[in-house]
């Protein structure tokens, strides 16, 4: 069954990522309100993309939710690319895709993490229990290709032309990223997994009274890994939002067309994090931060 699943997935994300090789040329991209590292930031998240089967719900979704503002691209192959920026600085892609034959969600966020070299992560993945679902390719700023690792979580790697966005254009706000973890139901076969694929050193702290894998890179916490909270949920990469009300925003989502599937509890990160699907079924979760 799994082998069958997996399958589907690699024809489904083959489609999807020939939609992301249609990105924006740079010429169109204003980046004048970022900065970029001159090095990569390797093991950070430096990107992510919106797979969606309703790109207009998506957008009115993002929008209200955030206060996104949208611009179209189109590339060589005449396939829509939506950039989604959070006041200068970008923050995101909306990808169109068609649903999927065998009923499942297509709709999900698929998060890009800066890698040495692409073909290697993706070699690694392959002999490491993994599967590559996209081969790598060149697209308007750089190279790309998407993973599944051996539980079936799915992930993008990166290789930037242009340097990764820093630590300072992406530090955490309201609307923009501000943290990716792995739900797993193997966390440490999943961090030794990352380690080879992605050069991260695993480091198992206690959070919150459980146990919780931080993947470092360079001396900096990049990502983690959460044990799956509720039995019989798939694993999969949560990308978090950050919001200024975690309540109102949840209260929000749901007013937009979206649906909660965890509101905010004091036994979840202390009353500050929900989880909620958007009007086309992706996942995100909610984070409150700090003004």
């Amino acid at each position: 069954m799994r082998r069958i699943i997996y399958a589907a997935e690699r024809i489904w994300l083959i489609a999807c990522l020939a939609s992301l090789g249609a990105c924006a040329a740079p010429s169109r991209i204003d980046t004048s309100g970022m900065s970029f590292s001159k090095d990569p930031l390797l093991g950070k998240v430096i990107w992510n993309d919106l797979v969606t089967e309703d790109i207009t719900a998506a957008r009115r979704f993002y929008g209200g939710m955030f206060g996104w503002t949208f611009q179209e691209t189109t590339g060589p192959a005449g396939r829509d690319y939506v950039l989604a920026r959070s006041g200068d600085t970008y923050v995101a892609g909306l990808v169109p895709t068609s649903p999927r034959a065998d009923g499942r969600k297509a709709s999900r966020w698929l998060p890009y993490v800066s890698v040495a070299d692409v073909d290697t992560s993706i070699a690694s993945a392959g002999s490491s229990g993994g599967t590559v679902a996209a081969a790598a390719r060149d697209v308007g700023l750089g190279r790309v290709a998407a993973i599944i690792d051996p539980e079936g979580a799915v992930i993008g790697v990166a290789r930037s032309s242009i340097g990764d966005p820093d630590d300072a254009t992406t530090a955490p706000r309201a609307g923009r990223v501000v943290w990716t973890e792995l739900l797993s139901n193997d966390p440490a076969a999943a961090a030794s997994f990352y380690a080879k694929v992605m050069g991260y050193q695993p480091q198992a702290i206690t959070r919150r009274g459980g146990q919780y894998t931080m993947l470092r890179s360079l001396g900096t916490d990049r990502a983690g890994i959460l044990r799956n909270p509720a039995a019989g949920w798939s694993a999969t990469w949560l990308t978090t939002f950050g919001v200024a009300d975690v309540a109102e925003a949840t209260r929000r989502a749901e007013s937009l067309g979206g649906r909660v599937l965890l509101p905010p509890s004091p036994a979840v990160r202390e009353n500050t994090m929900s989880i909620v699907a958007d009007p086309s079924g992706a996942i995100l979760a909610l984070q409150q931060i700090k003004n």
